[in-house]
């Protein structure tokens, strides 16, 4: 009895002592499961209170600098089109030519007209030169008493005439010479030139086409630069300054764009309440008739800018990874404003101080810790 006695005392040490070790594996690995992931090559990045500019948004149209209409100065007929949309020209390159029989003959007819007054002046200079010469010999003759007065007075006269002679053929000639320029100028109206370099981007003219004075032809921007004329609001009106630099975006153009206000026209249109702004920009790939926008600061308020790279969106929802004190990782609702090149406006849901996850986002986890 004594024996069984032990036996069962021993038996029951060996199952509590199991007992106790099953316990404490379990426990153990309970402990393992709850402890967080460590993740490393993250960037953190403290956010702090700054001041934020206020802008304004204004729409408008990118057009050249430079551009001109070409229409038709004389009536005619087109007789040659020598360039196409979107060619490029040099300035002076003759573009379009026109039959204009009017202003042709005319100016043939004004040129025989200056040549006939090249002639009289020659002529009367000969006058003039042979009257000088018989009036000089006459008025020996009158002083050796060899001829009589009334003989003297009439060469003397001769001389006189002939001069008015040639001071009128003069005036004829540069009458002639001015009327034979500006009918050469008419004629050249037919011969349509480029006025700068740059890209035909019109034409509105072909070949056979009868034309009249303000009929438009074709049109010419230069390629020495490009402005957004856009539609402020009136309420800029008083803030917007020349020579003021602004932020340009247009479609079609990767990035923001850095323009510089160049005219500012202070009338308003009464049916859109809004007034034209003229801004000069510089970049690769700017067309004419391009849709763009401008931004005018207004002011500035106190607000939170973190990088685009930190937020996080779910659809709806957008957040941002916060680390804290611990250095654990928790995920936070936040609202958003605008963007700010590559900085965005959190609204509500950050406060100056704390850090975000800026880098490795994707590595991120709720809960995880950072090494």
């Amino acid at each position: 009895m004594k024996g069984t006695a032990a036996l069962m005392a021993v038996s029951l040490t060996t199952v509590a002592v199991l007992g106790f070790a099953g316990c404490g594996g379990k426990g153990k690995e309970e402990a393992v499961k709850a402890a967080p992931q460590v993740i490393q090559g993250v960037t953190v990045q403290a956010v702090a209170e700054e001041k934020i500019a206020d802008l304004q948004e204004a729409v408008g149209t990118v057009r050249a600098k430079n551009a001109f209409a070409l229409a038709a100065r004389i009536p005619g007929t087109v007789s040659s089109v020598l360039v196409r949309e979107g060619d490029r020209v040099a300035k002076g390159k003759l573009l379009l030519t026109l039959d204009a029989a009017e202003s042709t003959s005319g100016a043939a007819s004004a040129q025989a007209g200056l040549e006939e007054a090249r002639h009289g002046v020659e002529e009367a200079r000969a006058r003039r030169q042979l009257a000088e010469a018989t009036f000089e010999r006459y008025h020996k003759l009158f002083v050796e008493q060899a001829v009589t007065r009334q003989e003297f007075d009439s060469r003397q006269t001769e001389q006189e005439v002939a001069a008015q002679g040639l001071a009128r053929a003069e005036a004829r000639l540069i009458q002639a010479r001015e009327a034979a320029r500006a009918a050469g100028a008419v004629a050249g109206y037919t011969r349509i030139t480029a006025p700068l370099a740059g890209i035909v981007t019109a034409k509105s003219a072909d070949v056979g086409m009868t034309v009249f004075p303000g009929t438009p032809l074709l049109m010419v921007e230069g390629e020495g630069g490009f402005r957004l004329e856009a539609a402020a609001p009136e309420s800029l009106l008083d803030s917007v300054r020349t020579g003021q630099q602004v932020s340009v975006a247009i479609d079609g153009v990767t990035g923001t764009l850095s323009g510089r206000v160049a005219e500012v026209v202070p009338i308003s249109d009464p049916a859109s309440r809004t007034f034209t702004v003229k801004v000069d920009i510089s970049a690769k790939g700017l067309r004419s008739g391009a849709y763009g926008r401008v931004e005018f600061p207004t002011g500035s308020h106190p607000g939170i800018l973190v990088p685009k790279a930190a937020i996080v969106d779910h659809g709806a929802l957008t957040s941002i990874w916060v680390v804290g004190k611990d250095k654990t990782v928790r995920m936070r609702l936040v609202k958003t404003g605008k963007s700010y090149g590559d900085r965005m406006e959190v609204l509500s849901g950050l406060t100056a101080g704390e850090q975000v996850v800026t880098g490795g986002v994707e590595k991120v986890m709720d809960g995880a810790r950072l090494e």
